[in-house]
C-alpha cells in the first residue's frame, strides 16, 4: 500500500496508570503533526500505596477516557468523518486497563466503520522518535522504563531485534523500590532524580551488576537489594544521607546502562553499520538527566547520535499510539475486531520471555 494522502488517527493509552488519548496527522513524506495530546495522570491514586494498583487504574480508565477521547478530539478541532483509524494499545500492560481502552477503540471503529489498528505498547515507545526527529530506519532503541529494560534494533515497522534486556527488574521499578525504602514520594523516577541533585554520589559505593560483561543483558535485582541493606546500616537516614544515597544509586544506574548500551551499539553494528548510527532513548526513565549526560557521552564515543524524545513523549501519552497506529495504516497493517487484550506482548517474538 502505497500512501498518497495525509492520514489522521485518535490513538488510545490506557495500559498502566495514565489514561491518553491523541490525535496525531501523519502526511505522506512520513512527517508526523500531533493535533491533540491529552493526559489523565492518575499519580495521586496510586501515590498513597507507593505504586500503581491494577484495580484503581482500571477503575480510573473508565471514569475518565470518554471524557478524554472528547477533549482530543475538540482540541484537534476534528469530526469523527475526519479521522482515517483509530490506534489503541492491546498490550503489553495492566490487563484491566488494556481491556478498558481495547473496548473503547473497537466500539468507535464499529460505530464509525474506521479501522482498528492494535499497536504494542512498546512500539509506540519504539516509533516516537519518527514522529518527533523524523528518524530513518535502522536505529538502536533503548528502552528504560518502569516495567522494561530493553536494547533492540528497530529495522522497520513491526521489525524489532532484541539484543538485550534485563534478567530480573527493570531500572524504573528499581527507582521506585528505592524512593519507596527513602519515603521520597510516588512516582520514584523524578523523586530519586530530585533528591539525588542535593546529594554526593561519591560517598557511597554501590555494585554495577553486569558492567563489563559480554552481551548487554540489564540486571537491578542486586543493586536494589544492596541500596536497601546500606540504607538499613545508618544509624540516622536523615535528608543528606538520603541524598547521597540516591546519588550514589543513580549514577550507579546511570553507569550500567552505559556500559550496556556501549555492548549494544558493538553488536548492533551488523544491523545498523559501522557509518554514524543512532541511539534512541525511550520511556519515563529517558527523563532522567544523569542517565542522558552519561549516554551522551557514551553515544559520542562511538560516532552515534544520541535522540531522546521530548519528556512529555517519553512517559506513555496518547500521541505514540495513534503515531505507531499510523506507521501500520499507511503500509496497510489493520486489525480485526476480534483482538484479543494482552499482558505480555514482545517486540521480538523470537527472543524468550526473559525479564521486561
Amino acid at each position: 500500500m502505497t500512501q498518497n494522502r495525509p492520514l489522521t488517527l485518535l490513538g488510545i493509552e490506557t495500559s498502566c496508570d495514565e489514561t491518553a488519548a491523541a490525535v496525531v496527522r501523519r502526511a505522506p513524506d512520513g512527517q508526523g503533526t500531533i493535533l491533540a495530546n491529552v493526559i489523565f495522570s492518575q499519580i495521586k491514586e496510586h501515590a498513597p500505596f507507593g505504586g500503581v494498583v491494577p484495580e484503581i487504574a482500571a477503575r480510573a480508565h473508565v471514569e475518565h477516557l470518554d471524557g478524554l477521547i472528547a477533549r482530543a478530539m475538540d482540541d484537534a478541532h476534528l469530526g469523527w468523518d475526519d479521522l482515517d483509524g483509530i490506534a489503541v494499545t492491546s498490550g503489553p500492560g495492566l490487563i484491566g486497563g488494556v481491556i478498558v481502552g481495547l473496548m473503547t477503540a473497537k466500539g468507535i471503529a464499529m460505530a464509525r466503520g474506521l479501522p482498528l489498528i492494535a499497536v504494542n505498547h512498546l512500539e509506540g515507545h519504539a516509533l516516537t522518535a519518527r514522529l518527533t526527529d523524523n528518524v530513518a530506519f535502522p536505529y538502536l532503541l533503548l528502552l528504560v522504563s518502569g516495567g522494561h529494560s530493553q536494547l533492540l534494533v528497530v529495522e522497520g515497522v513491526g521489525q524489532y531485534r532484541r539484543l538485550g534486556t534485563t534478567i530480573d527488574d527493570a531500572v524504573g521499578e528499581a527507582f521506585d523500590k528505592v524512593a519507596k525504602l527513602m519515603d521520597l514520594g510516588f512516582p520514584g523516577g523524578p523523586a530519586v532524580e530530585k533528591m539525588a541533585s542535593q546529594g554526593d554520589a561519591t560517598r557511597f559505593t554501590l555494585p554495577r551488576p553486569l558492567i563489563g560483561k559480554p552481551g548487554c543483558d540489564f540486571s537491578f535485582s542486586g543493586l536494589k537489594t544492596a541500596v536497601r541493606q546500606l540504607a538499613m546500616a545508618q544509624e540516622t537516614l536523615d535528608h543528606q544521607t538520603k541524598a547521597d544515597i540516591a546519588a550514589a544509586f543513580q549514577q550507579a544506574a546511570s553507569d550500567v546502562i552505559a556500559d550496556r548500551v556501549a555492548h549494544a551499539i558493538e553488536m548492533a553494528a551488523p544491523y545498523i553499520g559501522k557509518a554514524q548510527g543512532r541511539l534512541v532513548v525511550a520511556g519515563g526513565v529517558a527523563a532522567n538527566q544523569t542517565l542522558k549526560a552519561r549516554l551522551t557521552e557514551t553515544a559520542a564515543a562511538h560516532n552515534y547520535e544520541l535522540i531522546v524524545p521530548p519528556p512529555r513523549l517519553c512517559t506513555d501519552n496518547g500521541a505514540m499510539i495513534a503515531w505507531a497506529g499510523a506507521e501500520k495504516l499507511a503500509l496497510g497493517q489493520v486489525s480485526e475486531l476480534n483482538v484479543s487484550p494482552l499482558a505480555r506482548w514482545p517486540l521480538d517474538p523470537s527472543k524468550p520471555a526473559r525479564g521486561n
